[in-house]
């Protein structure tokens, strides 16, 4: 797995989660299972959640699954609705990293990011890839980048899908290991940053290594290191940054299962055991191998655990990028 927390709790829950993913459906709800996602139609997040509705709903004895995107404000806008929902099990939610981004990028928070929730499970994740403009970068590793970037400092540009987005503060990560200077380009997304790396406009940023794949076949972008701690399967010959002289470079994308605080524990165990049988789904698996995403669900406890590490380390390279938004 990409980051050290997740590794170590996902082999712990390992052999738990094989035996989950056998159990039986649970009784129908006399209600929809409502799940909010705080991100676009599309977004990453968004094709995963739908890959696995089908299967969800199954492993909830057929409980109808209703999908409803509110995006807006860095996440903030849908995971409001989260939290203000009843926390009868009926309503749900997945997150990704920028919920445990935002509160150190803005200002003020409606709601607590740790307290105001409850988590379910951090179900898995997506691996990024630092990319490059091939033309305007001859180097072919990360020592070699290093050194084109230290040639000129603060004379070339990296793009991110926004400022204050994951995708941000990993290249922002890479920068900080590498002690370089740099002008950081936000876009409106991860697809305009690619676009304007293959015409040359900004000369690096990092994308995920699904949204990158085809530019990447055809010459049009060059990798220079996955950013997690482990190649990616599509990718063979693409060493980590890591393992190229920066050890501190260890992020990638992530989605949880969340709900409102105050949910009971039989309503968490009966959502996180659904979650761990639902992505055990050979369909699903097969989907999630084909996105290069990695699964394997961790407990409640565990998860809680987890999100709290995430806001704390990127609370730190926020405060040492001076990130902050309105």
């Amino acid at each position: 797995m990409n980051h050290p927390i997740i590794r170590r709790t996902f082999l712990a829950a390992a052999a738990t989660s094989a035996l989950l993913a056998s159990a039986p459906s649970w009784a129908q709800s006399t209600a929809p299972l409502r799940v909010i996602l705080p991100l676009g139609a599309g977004s990453g997040v968004d094709t995963i959640v739908r890959a696995a509705q089908n299967a969800l709903s199954r492993a909830l004895g057929g409980q109808a699954v209703v999908i409803e995107n509110l995006p807006g404000a860095g996440g903030i806008t849908g995971t409001s609705a989260i939290v203000k929902a009843a926390p009868d099990g009926n309503t749900v939610g997945f997150i990704s990293n920028n919920h445990s981004v935002n509160p150190s990028v803005f200002k003020s928070m409606p709601y607590d990011s740790l307290n105001d929730i409850t988590p379910i499970s951090v179900v898995g994740g997506s691996p990024f890839v630092l990319v490059v403009n091939p033309n305007k970068v001859a180097a072919r590793n990360a020592k070699e980048f290093q050194t084109f970037l230290k040639s000129k400092p603060g004379a070339f540009n990296m793009g991110s899908s926004g400022n204050g987005t994951i995708i941000h503060l990993a290249g922002e990560m890479f920068v900080d290991a590498a002690d370089v200077q740099v002008q950081h380009i936000p876009y409106k997304g991860m697809g305009p940053m690619m676009t304007d790396i293959i015409a040359g406009q900004v000369e690096f940023g990092v994308a995920a290594v699904a949204a990158a794949q085809g530019h990447l076949a055809s010459g049009r972008m060059k990798a220079i290191g996955v950013m997690g701690r482990q190649r990616v399967a599509s990718l063979p010959d693409v060493p980590t940054i890591a393992e190229q002289g920066f050890p501190e470079v260890d992020v990638a994308g992530w989605f949880a299962m969340v709900g409102p605080k105050g949910m009971p524990a039989a309503q968490v165990d009966r959502l996180h055991k659904a979650v761990v049988a639902a992505f055990s789904d050979p369909e699903v698996k097969t989907a999630m191998a084909k996105q290069d995403n990695f699964i394997n669900p961790l407990a409640p406890d565990a998860s809680a655990k987890f999100l709290k590490s995430e806001q704390e380390r990127y609370a730190r390279l926020v405060a040492k990028a001076n990130i902050k938004l309105d």
